[in-house]
């Protein structure tokens, strides 16, 4: 870093004071960052990427499209509708590049809130603010991922009398877990829920080996599915929408026109 080791500490001392908490805890074998030391650092890292795509937007403007955009998606059905979208884009502006970032809906909201990313794929319900957004065309089709050795993997469909004592694997999602209780005409505490998970790739051993079924949307594990499970759709149906959502704010070249391709494509 260039400075000696009394003036680090000394500019250390003077930010946990600036801040009024403790960042370090000094222990005879070295320094550990607390817990408000740890927060700081994973701002500081989002604020220096944030940092780097303003620089990065001010050199590209008023020269040729190129540049990058940062996309957060879901799993869902309508994950390939982006790349179809991205892939066409490229080809028209070769010199653009791009991030994707698949999470769960509540870290993609979280950075697209930060402007870390510039749109999402997101799964309806959505509860930002201050946003735009508009409808993919098709429906996500919830149901269950179960064992094909249970006798589930039979039933053309999953009924709300099927649900009644049976093990779930549901979303950490609290609007998820209301949905299905009200769709099985339960509360929600009644459920037997014996896990909850953010993202579905993880979930394929435990029900392989019965631990429990898994609520998903069938987007989510097409195409995915082992020799070992099978997705059952539920009945009466449960249908949600995929939203291609962006904040509002001034958005370089490169964002505005991918936006603006979508729309056209979509929208009536």
């Amino acid at each position: 870093m260039n400075i000696t080791q009394p003036t680090l500490s000394r500019q250390i001392r003077e930010l946990e004071e600036s801040l009024g908490v403790q960042l370090l805890e000094r222990h005879p074998q070295g320094l550990q960052l607390t817990q408000e030391g740890l927060f700081l650092k994973e701002r500081a890292a989002e604020i220096l990427l944030l940092d780097n795509k303003l620089e990065q937007s001010f050199a590209r403007k008023g020269r040729e499209m190129t540049g990058s955009l940062t996309i957060g998606c879901v799993e869902a059905d309508n994950s390939d509708t982006v790349a179809m979208m991205l892939e066409e884009f490229l080809a028209d502006y070769p010199q653009v590049t791009f991030e994707l970032i698949t999470g769960t809906g509540d870290l993609i909201s979280n950075q697209l809130e930060k402007g870390i990313l510039d749109v999402a794929l997101l799964l309806e319900p959505i509860t930002l603010k201050n946003v735009q957004s508009f409808v993919l065309p098709r429906r996500e089709k919830w149901g269950l991922l179960v064992s094909t050795d249970s006798i589930l993997a039979q039933r053309r469909h999953i009924t709300p009398a099927d649900i009644s004592g049976l093990p779930l694997l549901i979303s950490a999602r609290k609007e998820v877990q209301q949905m299905l209780a009200e769709w099985a005409g339960l509360e929600a505490k009644e459920l037997n829920t014996v896990g909850n998970f953010n993202l579905i790739f993880n979930v394929f051993s435990l029900v392989e080996n019965w631990v429990g079924a898994a609520l998903t949307i069938e987007g989510a594990v097409l195409n995915r599915q082992s020799l070992r499970t099978k997705f059952v759709p539920l009945e009466p149906e449960i249908g949600t929408q995929c939203r291609l959502v962006w904040k509002e704010r001034i958005h370089t070249p490169v964002v505005k026109e991918f936006i603006q391709r979508f729309k056209l494509a979509f929208q009536a």
